[in-house]
């Protein structure tokens, strides 16, 4: 089992001190090529907004795949690690929608709109497989049905290779699934301390800005004071309980202060180019 290399890219950007750095994006096998030989950590593949199938997610997890990846590395993991944002709220509490995920191969999931202490164990233990209570990091307790047949495949182990390895990180230091959870509104704010302190086994706090900023009444002003106070008091209160914080959207303009702000779960959109349609239209005199 020890000589089984970390799986998970994001996780292993994070677990050396570094920066992470991941994107949403479609489930388009399209798009899984092109991101199979980029540079990001990990990919979350997007559910909420963009409907969830099941489908879809399973081929874009193949199309990660790249033979001559593997070789070179010699794992079967992809080199961009997929994960999977679910559609459902934190309150719905709609534990098979990551169980599906799972099941796929995915290395993780990203749960939104997580406002409350019992949505946030409810999210981690969405992750995990039952045990009994008196075996080790017995808590937040699993309630992940028994499965993985294709995950196992997906990431290239035994059953029970899988079994040793997917449970959540940094709870278990030998896991691989990341449990992403998003605070986007004042009461998440508000809770997040408790949800710190009681669940065990969150991977890292993503910031919703776009949800803070209907709520504080300035939508889709993300440089909005009152938008970055409530970002400021999120990254505070993770940082009191040594825990990841995620910005969802790293530019050039802001990557310095993110940075110094303390942000490591770093999502950088793929920027839609149309430079060459721009020169051409100028060359033409459109």
């Amino acid at each position: 089992m020890s000589t089984i290399p970390r799986l998970n890219g994001i996780i292993r950007a994070l677990e050396a001190g570094q920066h992470s750095f991941t994107l949403f994006a479609p489930c388009e096998a399209e798009t899984a090529i092109e991101l199979s030989m980029s540079g990001y950590d990990g990919v979350v593949f997007e559910g909420e907004h963009r409907g969830w199938d099941i489908a879809a997610l399973r081929n874009s997890l193949q199309f990660m795949l790249n033979r001559a990846q593997i070789v070179e590395a010699g794992t079967a993991a992809p080199s961009v690690t997929p994960t999977a944002r679910i559609p459902a709220n934190g309150a719905e509490m709609n534990q098979f929608l990551a169980k599906q995920a799972l099941d796929m191969g995915c290395y993780g999931i990203m749960f939104p709109h997580i406002s409350t202490v019992q949505e946030a164990y409810n999210a981690v233990a969405s992750c995990r497989y039952q045990r009994l209570k008196d075996k080790p990091l017995y808590e937040p307790a699993g309630v992940r049905g028994d499965g993985p047949m294709q995950a196992a495949r997906y990431w290239g182990l035994s059953m029970q290779e899988y079994y040793a390895r997917a449970d959540v990180w940094p709870l278990a230091p030998q896991g691989e699934i990341l449990a992403v959870l998003q605070i986007e509104d004042l009461a998440g704010i508000a809770n997040l301390p408790d949800m710190l302190k009681e669940v065990p086994g969150i991977g890292a706090v993503l910031i919703g800005e776009g949800d803070l900023g209907q709520e504080l009444g300035v939508p889709r002003q993300p440089e909005h004071p009152l938008v970055l106070d409530a970002m400021a008091q999120i990254v505070s209160i993770c940082k009191q309980h040594d825990v990841i914080v995620g910005h969802p959207r790293v530019s050039p303009s802001n990557i310095e202060r993110v940075k110094a702000e303390g942000y490591r779960y770093l999502m950088c959109p793929a920027p839609r180019n149309y430079a060459s349609l721009e020169h051409a239209r100028k060359a033409t005199g459109r």
